[in-house]
């Protein structure tokens, strides 16, 4: 038992003993009332490490007593899958647990569809990428996909409180947790971290004393107990979503100098260099807009290339598109015009398309004037032609506003020359 890690000895077997995810775990909550109802959808779980999405997985299965198969997507492949999904046609309720599922390709995940949709396994899929960007589409379709939240501060010290009480081992040390700051920055969030950061200070504090002496713990101690254990991505307390942070709003911020230097902590720390670059390829659009198309471009690029190039070189890639991207002007106008948009979809609802401006295949459209009047642009002088695209409840809206920077005042000038009198450009 001394050789099993405090995080696997105390690892929940029931949704009342978890901590944390009360969104989908408590009371008249969607996972619980699936469970209680014995009506488990194939799923995905997404979230930071740590936060209990294999524990989860677990918990389904003992609360079920159902068979239940777990493979992780690093080391397994679809020979193993489809051994996993033979045994399960033999077996009723079969459970499959993929860890880490964004690591299989197209064709190991497309090896799980037809068991999948037919119910020869219920599949349970973990991972820390967003499903959109690393699971298929028909894959994903066919799952419900549940968003875990990294653990606050409250959950993490509850669970280091249920750790001195309910742990055999520990229960029997005397150990009292005088300073919690440097085992929840240490861990980043991640309970696993934090339990077996814990076991480790309580271990090397409990060999120098007799038997029966108190182990008091302090940050101090917890980091001398640490150094040679915590990777440099989190050596200071840095959590995973604080560097991000700190790169993306340094790019925003046009410091190239800081988003170089938060991309070389993330690159040292190990980060998923996919992570980085579909993040700067959100940022080129969200922050850079029309104030400088070509950032979409080279941030798409630099994805695409990230794909191909393995590491080292690929840092090289990623430091070319994080100081073009931060050395650009800046605009936000493209998130503030779709943000105007959707506020009046939910104010209006569904208004009538203009019929100068509806598709007319049928004869039968044609009569009922869809298409007529429509003014085709490349008919007139400059490629335009006056005439009405918006629902008459909302004509004459500005929803698009340039921003104020060279690429988008020639925007501006433009729009300014064709719809001064309508939109006030």
């Amino acid at each position: 038992m001394t050789s099993t890690p405090l995080a696997e000895r105390l690892r929940p077997e029931t949704l009342d003993e978890l901590i944390g995810q009360q969104h989908l775990t408590g009371k008249g909550s969607i996972l619980r009332n699936a469970l209680e109802n014995h009506k488990i959808p194939s799923m995905i779980l997404w979230g930071p490490p740590g936060v209990g999405k294999t524990t989860i997985a677990n918990i389904i299965a003992h609360t079920l007593k159902a068979p239940f198969y777990t493979l992780s997507a690093i080391s397994s492949g679809v020979k193993e899958v489809r051994e996993v999904i033979e045994k399960a046609k033999h077996e009723e309720n079969a459970i499959l647990f993929i860890d880490e599922i964004h690591r299989f390709n197209k064709g190991q995940q497309d090896a799980l569809l037809g068991a999948v949709e037919k119910g020869i396994i219920t599949l349970i899929g973990a991972t820390t990428e967003n499903p959109s960007f690393e699971v298929n589409s028909a894959l994903l379709s066919r799952c419900q996909v549940y968003i875990l939240k990294p653990l606050k501060k409250e959950d993490l010290i509850e669970l280091l409180n249920h750790a001195l009480k309910a742990d055999a081992i520990l229960s029997k040390k005397n150990i009292e947790i005088k300073e919690t700051e440097a085992l929840i920055n240490l861990s980043g969030g991640d309970a696993r971290r934090l339990l077996n950061l814990l076991e480790l200070t309580a271990d090397q504090i409990s060999s120098s004393k007799n038997t029966g002496e108190p182990v008091i713990i302090t940050d101090e101690q917890v980091i001398n107990a640490a150094q040679q254990k915590v990777a440099l991505y989190d050596k200071k307390g840095e959590q995973h979503y604080d560097i991000i942070s700190a790169f993306i709003k340094s790019i925003r911020g046009s410091d190239p100098n800081a988003a170089v230097y938060w991309l070389a902590r993330m690159i040292e720390g190990g980060e998923d260099l996919k992570f980085i670059a579909r993040r700067m390829v959100i940022l080129a659009s969200e922050d850079i807009g029309n104030a400088n198309p070509t950032a979409l471009v080279l941030a798409t690029n630099t994805f695409q290339a990230v794909n191909v190039i393995g590491y080292p070189e690929s840092r090289i890639i990623l430091s070319q598109c994080a100081t073009y991207l931060a050395s650009s002007p800046k605009s936000n106008a493209a998130v503030a015009a779709i943000g105007k948009a959707e506020s009046l979809v939910k104010q209006f609802g569904d208004l009538p398309v203009p019929l100068e401006i509806r598709n007319a295949p049928t004869k039968l459209m044609k009569k009922l004037d869809y298409g007529k009047n429509y003014q085709y642009a490349h008919n007139y002088e400059n490629n335009f032609a006056n005439m009405e695209f918006l629902p008459e409840e909302i004509k004459n809206t500005v929803i698009y506003n340039p921003g104020k920077n060279a690429r988008e005042e020639e925007l501006r000038k433009f729009l300014k020359q064709r719809w001064k009198e309508k939109y006030g450009y």
